[in-house]
């Protein structure tokens, strides 16, 4: 008996030091590999804040509405439902950037982290036909990534493109339920991209300073009821007489104001600071000058917004490489054509 007893305590002995000598092992690979813990995925509530206010022009609606819904929910250990998010605007006002900004400052590898999941409906739900195919794909989906990490993120670019109904199939999942089959959704984060509500935020912006009102004093109640309104009765949001709406699990419609000439300068400003580039008063200003503005009779807001900035900067930006012998390859920012818009 007393034999048998050794030999199971020398085996337990081994045990423990087999374990214990592959635990570095294993903290190794935790380091290298992405994985839902600390090292991965940890909020930085101060680099937001920051990269809010140096990315994003013109929108200090949605930057703040955005800082506090996000850092109030990261910093909740036990939030009631997931975090639902619905950016509304027109195109290059900012609302995929943002959406950027909010997973860099979340996952150690930003957008492409295995943790945020970007849904395209063109891409991802391509025929109309298929809708019931593709609403229980979404499911499997979304149960599958948040039972591998809590804190998932799921973003739903062009949601105006989404084929009615099909975005109700995640109710479940966004509603306040503490557990579905055995896993919580409460830690998740859905955040929702589209044009639609563009019209109604530029119409709100735009009587503003016809009032002689500054934007910045527009506040959230200027803009929500009418933009929530108009999602839920236009046939092309995606959210079109939506179940989300109606039981109220979209936590904020976040406006996206129309950008005028003076964004339009800071967002090519900032282009040629990001390119390593020296910036140039100059050029930012041609480069507005070059973007159409509407509406029709004031011709006050950027039409594209900032997204044509990038393609725009490669006309002005001329490399001249220096001989290896002499210097390394720099970058001069000239016109293109002088006298001509851009």
């Amino acid at each position: 008996m007393e034999a048998t007893f050794k030999t199971l305590l020398g085996y337990f002995c081994i045990a423990n030091v087999v374990v214990n000598a592959f635990h570095p092992f294993s903290t190794i690979y935790s380091y290298f590999h992405e994985s839902c813990d600390s090292t991965w995925v940890q909020f930085n509530a101060a680099g937001l804040q920051a990269d809010l206010k140096s990315q994003l022009f013109g929108q200090h609606l949605a930057s703040r509405i955005i800082l506090k819904a996000v850092t109030g929910f990261m910093n909740n250990n036990n939030p009631q439902k997931p975090l639902v998010l619905s950016l509304h605007g027109w195109t290059g006002t900012g609302k995929n950037l943002a959406s950027k900004l909010i997973a860099n400052n979340i996952y150690k590898k930003g957008m492409d982290s295995s943790f945020v999941h970007l849904f395209v409906p063109g891409l991802n739900f391509p025929k109309e036909i298929q809708v019931e195919k593709y609403k229980s794909q979404l499911q499997h989906w979304i149960r599958g990534n948040v039972t591998a990490c809590a804190h998932s993120m799921f973003i739903f670019d062009e949601m105006d493109k989404m084929h009615p109904g099909l975005i109700d199939s995640i109710k479940p999942f966004v509603d306040y339920y503490e557990k579905l089959d055995g896993v919580s959704y409460r830690k998740a984060m859905f955040i929702f991209l589209s044009n639609a509500g563009g019209e109604s935020i530029t119409q709100t912006t735009l009587d503003f300073w016809k009032s002689g009102k500054d934007r910045e004093e527009l506040e959230l109640e200027d803009v929500e009821i009418a933009l929530s309104l108009s999602v839920f009765n236009n046939k092309n949001s995606g959210l079109w007489h939506a179940t989300l709406i109606n039981k109220n699990l979209v936590d904020f419609f976040v406006p996206f104001l129309p950008l005028e000439y003076r964004h339009v300068i800071q967002c090519a400003m900032a282009e040629m600071k990001a390119r390593g580039l020296s910036p140039d008063p100059d050029v930012a200003y041609k480069l507005a000058l070059g973007i159409s503005y509407g509406p029709e009779y004031d011709r006050f807001f950027s039409i594209p917004g900032c997204k044509m900035i990038a393609s725009r900067l490669n006309f002005f930006i001329e490399a001249i490489t220096i001989p290896p012998d002499s210097k390394p390859s720099v970058f001069r920012i000239r016109f293109n054509s002088p006298g001509k818009k851009g």
